[in-house]
């Protein structure tokens, strides 16, 4: 494995951070505006599937919410089933801001209709079956699009992560920003990477996926612009030990982080057995990844692995101040910064 220095590069952001802030604070914010959101609900109609229950109670949970704000009525009555699971959906989202629950409730209806979105030639830049990416003042965005599997990670998924990669690090944004749609950052592995046998057996289906997990990993150790994981909702197994390999990590409050590797007979991958116990320390790296801790956002940010946590309520517009500051940078800033930093302070090129 050829590990360039980007845990190094989190110390040199984070150097930059305050002043940064300070000169960007009254830039614009990502946020969905009245007319996105009206145009997203006119959307509705366009859904040729149903999205399912769930999907259903959220859309109307956040439509509330963008809307009316806050859930302010009386809890229905036992007998109201469906009353009651509307109520419920709608409480869930406790103090999130009308303009969070906007933006939220866009993603979604963007989400969907994406997911029923006839898969483009091939060769179309930027153009995915299981991910959104887009570029937008200087900020490319790779959401991980599979809201209905809480962004499991597909066969299909992680060549569509390494091609997107491979296109961000030669387009002319700053900085890339890794997300979630939905509920949830990652969920990890897709169960279903395992019952796909290849005429080979077994044997030819761990060959291949160790390959392709080599080559993902290393999309991510390459990659030439600084990484920044925005985590909107629990990270499990290899989204959580890839964590190591970005600048930045911020994360929502309600945010969890699981590697429950030993309980499932598997081996930490993502370069999490040597990066953990760089940030956080043997101890606490061994409590994760050996005896699958389950860490909640606060506690992640104590040991090292997230940058800073936000309220739910704040946090999408927290996040883009802060983006919108780093993507002012100048294009080769981090690589700059890189070069000028003393080599004991390097981590070594290659690992065994």
């Amino acid at each position: 494995w050829f590990i360039s220095a980007r845990l190094t590069s989190k110390w040199c952001l984070s150097c930059l951070e305050r002043c940064l802030l300070n000169l960007h604070t009254t830039g614009s914010m990502m946020g969905a505006t009245v007319e996105q959101f009206n145009y997203a609900k006119s959307q509705m109609g366009m859904l040729k599937k149903d999205p399912g229950n769930e999907a259903k109670l959220k859309i109307y949970a956040l439509f509330k919410q963008a809307t009316q704000g806050p859930c302010n009525t009386p809890k229905p009555g036992m007998l109201d089933f469906v009353g009651k699971a509307k109520w419920d959906a709608w409480k869930s989202l406790g103090s999130v801001s009308q303009e969070d629950a906007r933006q939220q409730y866009v993603d979604l209806i963007d989400s969907l209709l994406a997911a029923e979105r006839p898969a483009q030639p091939t060769g179309s830049a930027a153009t995915f079956d299981t991910l959104l990416v887009s570029t937008e003042d200087n900020i490319t965005t790779i959401r991980f699009n599979r809201p209905h599997k809480k962004n499991a990670i597909t066969v299909e998924m992680y060549n569509e992560i390494i091609k997107a990669l491979e296109e961000s690090g030669k387009d002319d944004s700053v900085i890339t920003v890794i997300t979630g749609s939905g509920d949830f950052y990652c969920s990890g592995n897709d169960l279903t990477n395992f019952t796909k046998i290849p005429e080979g057996g077994m044997q030819q289906m761990a060959k291949d996926a160790g390959e392709l997990l080599r080559e993902f990993v290393k999309a991510f150790i390459d990659f030439p612009k600084p990484l920044i994981a925005v985590i909107n909702g629990p990270a499990v197994g290899v989204s959580v030990t890839l964590l190591g390999l970005f600048e930045v990590v911020y994360a929502t409050e309600s945010a969890t982080f699981h590697t429950p590797f030993s309980q499932l007979g598997q081996s930490p991958e993502g370069c999490s057995s040597y990066t953990f116990p760089k940030m956080m320390g043997n101890a606490k790296a061994s409590e994760m990844l050996l005896f699958n801790k389950k860490l909640t956002a606060t506690q992640a940010c104590a040991q090292g692995l997230v940058t800073e946590v936000f309220p739910d309520s704040s946090f999408q517009t927290e996040v883009a101040t802060r983006l919108k500051a780093y993507a002012k940078l100048p294009r080769n800033v981090s690589q700059r910064i890189w070069d000028q930093i003393p080599t004991y302070l390097w981590f070594p090129k290659k690992v065994d």
